[in-house]
């Protein structure tokens, strides 16, 4: 059973449209249009400001740097209090703060009181609120829409970014040139209120009662990249991530410089081409259903990363406006086929108990992958020309595609990672303190194997191996006897006994899958046999200790 042996075949076609048939999803995805159309005034208004305070290549492409640095730096936090606490509060949380920064920052445009170091730091707090938002919304997705609609719910997540992205930067353009710098930054202000006022309006399910108490903070962070590391699907999404964004990076934060050197260029021509890319974002989203009907996410993923380095070759070579627009259209559309096919990678590949911290992870990925490729070429702009660094951020995605062509997408998209609930309830003695803090456990399960088939054994249960650790286990191993060659122990440890409870409501159909295939190797007529260990308890914490 390896997991990335085969592609998986492609999903059978699902209306675009059948996200918008759950309310919750329709509520969300248009006040979130709104406040993204704020959000893309405020880039293209950051954008320009920056090529009127200091218009230098390295110095412009800072501002693309501090909107994704955060993302990278506070993303695993953000996911592990996403997968904490109750994500409404959070996210209604976190977009007054945003308010309160938004505000401040159009104060201080419309007083002409912006520096350059001040315009980084108000997009550098921007761009963390953005991180502490992002694992919460992408974990949202799946609460609103059923599994079958996970897909076209994605695409249509991106197209409302990509929307927003056709009419944001196009009105900033037009608003700089009307009325001054601060238009844009005032609207965004006023488009935090929108997506506040539409999270009171939302009323999620009520969440599944706790019986334990909540994981530790730095132990949750911990369990999340344990998790990550040790899930296969997830990580092949992560390497083809950073190898897509770490070029395409070029695309974004050089993009406000390609318009300034056209002819007639200036704010309204980035404005226009930002829609441009928004557009071709559309048409993208709204074809992907049928086009991933013929095509797996992996596929889809090489042909999006072809389409944008075309269209950054173009962008590079080109002196007239409307052949730019073309180019930005072609970008937007490879743009979003990338992202959807990623997106469904990672959702798809994480159970609901991780999936913040997870996405978080993917996040830190993508915007680290974002913010290191945009000051690489904003320094390679700097030294050669704006041309040049394109061109070689062109060729370096056309080249990642053939280095990562091994490395496949959507290996989990038929696994069933719901709760399975299959684990008895482990016995504990009336003798023994079991309480939720002692630890750390040890659990070992026995095995009678024929040596016939030992081999095939261990290859299964090095496959349960990393499921044990996906579910919360930070050792693992397998023994054999030496007495008895037949007799085999597979044994775990996990920090504390709330931990092992917590893995009994971890555990998946797809964990289930493997340990029934396990059973089949054992050849005696009882069930493996699953006993628990409990480290002692210090003398020192020990009542009995002090009589």
């Amino acid at each position: 059973m390896n997991q990335a042996s085969s592609s998986p075949a492609p999903s059978p076609t699902v209306s675009a449209w059948a996200p918008f048939g759950h309310a919750a999803f329709a509520l969300l995805w248009t006040a979130t249009l709104v406040s993204n159309i704020g959000t893309w005034m405020h880039d293209v208004g950051a954008g320009w400001l920056m090529t009127t305070l200091d218009p230098s290549p390295a110095t412009v492409s800072l501002v693309q740097t501090a909107t994704t640095l955060p993302v990278f730096l506070f993303a695993l936090l953000a996911g592990t209090l996403a997968d904490r606490f109750d994500k409404r509060t959070l996210l209604i949380t976190i977009n007054i703060l945003l308010l309160l920064v938004a505000v401040g920052l159009a104060t201080l445009v419309a007083l002409q009181r912006m520096s350059p170091g001040l315009l980084i730091a108000f997009t550098f707090l921007i761009g963390t609120g953005a991180a502490f938002l992002g694992p919460a919304w992408q974990s949202v997705v799946p609460e609103l829409v059923p599994r079958r609609h996970l897909t076209p719910a994605i695409a249509l997540n991106s197209m409302g970014i990509n929307i927003s992205r056709a009419i944001g930067p196009a009105l900033a353009g037009f608003l700089i040139t009307g009325i001054g710098l601060s238009a844009p930054f005032v609207l965004n202000a006023a488009s935090h209120v929108v997506i506040i006022l539409a999270l009171f309006i939302w009323r999620p399910a009520p969440a599944t009662a706790r019986t334990l108490p909540p994981e530790p903070m730095i132990a949750a962070m911990l369990t999340g990249l344990r998790h990550a590391a040790h899930n296969a699907p997830l990580k092949s999404t992560l390497v083809r991530a950073l190898a897509f964004f770490l070029f395409a990076s070029a695309y974004w934060s050089l993009l406000p410089l390609v318009a300034r050197g056209l002819p007639g260029g200036g704010a309204e021509l980035y404005g226009i081409l930002l829609g441009a890319v928004g557009t071709g974002a559309v048409a993208g989203a709204l074809l992907l259903p049928g086009v991933k009907s013929t095509f797996n996410s992996h596929q889809l993923a090489a042909l999006g990363t072809a389409v944008t380095a075309f269209a950054m070759a173009v962008l590079a070579t080109v002196t007239l406006p409307i052949a730019a627009a073309g180019a930005a259209l072609l970008g937007g559309f490879g743009w979003i086929i990338v992202l959807t096919s990623l997106n469904v990678s990672a959702q798809t590949a994480l159970p609901n108990w991780v999936r913040a911290r997870g996405l978080a992870i993917y996040l830190m990925v993508f915007f680290g992958a974002m913010a290191a490729g945009s000051a690489l070429w904003g320094q390679v702009a700097n030294l050669t020309s704006v041309p040049a660094a394109l061109l070689a951020a062109a060729i370096g995605a056309l080249a990642a595609i053939a280095v990562t062509w091994r490395v496949r997408l959507g290996q989990a998209e038929e696994f069933d990672l719901s709760p399975s609930a299959h684990w008895p309830a482990p016995v504990v003695d009336t003798a023994v303190d079991a309480v939720p803090d002692r630890g750390p456990v040890m659990v070992t399960i026995t095995y009678m194997i024929d040596p016939a088939t030992q081999a095939d054994f261990l290859q299964t249960i090095y496959q349960l191996g990393e499921g044990r650790y996906r579910d919360g286990a930070y050792q693992w191993g397998v023994y054999q006897d030496a007495g008895s060659p037949q007799r085999w122990i597979e044994w775990f440890l996990v920090p504390s006994w709330a931990e092992h409870l917590r893995q009994h409501e971890r555990v998946s159909h797809h964990d289930k899958d493997i340990q029934e295939v396990i059973k089949q190797f054992h050849i005696t007529d009882d069930t493996p046999n699953v006993e628990h260990w409990l480290a002692p308890v210090p003398a020192s914490s020990d009542p009995k200790s002090e009589n």
